[in-house]
């Protein structure tokens, strides 16, 4: 099994499959903002951010499957982005689930000087909503929510491609082609 992932993670397939999961759910982010005017929150760009950075992750795994290291690269940058992802989500479901006077979010997001993402992007990267509102809810479950399991599928994933690198791929596959 974890060589048939290591075999996977060497073909581009593989990486745009992430490229595209990523991009529809930056695709589905937009039009809840400005589609529906849905009014995103900090949490939600800082979320979207890390979605960016799985995205970048599979780039980079397009542009060198066969080369370890790029793939190594790749996985690390996915992993921590979706680590990153999951704790904020989680963070984001607390503020709406268990709302506490101490807990709170900023009003706008605070980005490096050297990458203010808010100022060169804002129809992006601009916040205007509130983190303790609940604003969407798809079978029962709300957005944070969502971005939980979300975050927690892309994380399991790549643990399992991380974990499938210490594997040999098999010689001969329809995949490395």
């Amino acid at each position: 099994m974890l060589s048939l992932l290591n075999q996977y993670s060497q073909s581009r397939f593989a990486w745009f499959l992430l490229f595209f999961s990523t991009l529809s759910f930056e695709i589905t982010a937009l039009y809840f903002q400005h589609g529906l005017g849905l009014a995103p929150c900090t949490l939600c760009i800082y979320q979207r951010c890390a979605i960016f950075g799985i995205m970048l992750a599979s780039i980079i795994g397009l542009i060198a499957p066969k080369n370890i290291l790029a793939r190594l690269a790749a996985v690390l940058i996915w992993l921590f982005s979706a680590y990153k992802g999951f704790a904020l989500a989680t963070f984001h479901a607390h503020l709406q689930f268990e709302p506490n006077l101490s807990d709170t979010c900023s009003l706008s997001p605070q980005f490096p000087a050297w990458l203010p993402l808010d100022s060169w992007l804002p129809s992006l990267f601009n916040a205007y909503g509130s983190c303790a509102d609940k604003i969407w809810t798809f079978l029962t479950i709300e957005m944070s929510q969502w971005m939980i399991i979300i975050f927690a599928c892309y994380l399991i994933v790549g643990l399992a491609i991380l974990v499938s690198q210490l594997f040999s791929a098999p010689k001969s596959s329809m995949w490395s082609k």
